[in-house]
């Protein structure tokens, strides 16, 4: 029962990768990632109807203005940076805490000795995934990171039912499973 249990979880994201493919690009995104003023308005037009939607794309213009303006900054500069100390260490609380969201609960079914192990690597999954996002978030767009985890986590979802299914046959599944964990982990957090 437990990896059918687990499975299930894999529905809603196999019903939103499904679905995502007839979704629009975020407006702002291709006005201001692309530079596509054109898909842009088609994006809109899709989004709320046909009508005058200037005062959008203009806010969006304005958007564009103001982070142009912004010095982006690398992560070194970031942790120096005295203003952003406050944000960093919410930022480090979050990621501190979601060890707390039930993802751990998966390892009740590996063998005692296994657990901090498991424990351990998928707290670095995580802050990996969040530094992965970070990155490849610009350069693909949030679309392609969510079609993408999405797919991914299905597929692993679908191998970890199957492991914990023959973990009790084959001694080297428990190793597997827990790989294939730590992959959940990391799509989970650079798409949904």
């Amino acid at each position: 029962l437990w990896p059918w249990l687990l499975a299930s979880s894999g529905l809603s994201a196999l019903v939103q990768l499904v679905t995502l493919p007839f979704f629009p690009d975020s407006p702002s995104y291709l006005l201001i990632q692309k530079g596509n003023e054109e898909a842009c308005r088609k994006a809109i037009r899709k989004l709320w109807g046909e009508g005058d939607h200037q005062a959008e794309i203009d806010d969006i213009m304005k958007e564009k203005g103001a982070m142009a303006s912004t010095k982006t900054l690398r992560v070194l500069e970031v942790i120096k940076e005295r203003s952003l100390r406050w944000q960093l260490y919410i930022l480090m609380t979050v990621m501190t805490t979601l060890q707390l969201c039930g993802i751990n609960a998966v390892e009740s079914k590996f063998e005692e000795y296994l657990i901090p192990y498991v424990s351990l690597g998928v707290g670095l999954c995580e802050c990996l995934s969040s530094i992965l996002c970070s990155t490849l978030i610009d350069r693909f767009g949030r679309k392609v990171l969510l079609w993408g985890g999405y797919l991914l986590m299905c597929s692993v979802l679908a191998l970890l039912t199957m492991t914990l299914s023959l973990q009790h046959r084959f001694f080297w599944m428990h190793y597997f499973s827990v790989i294939l964990i730590f992959l959940f982990v990391v799509f989970y957090g650079i798409g949904p």
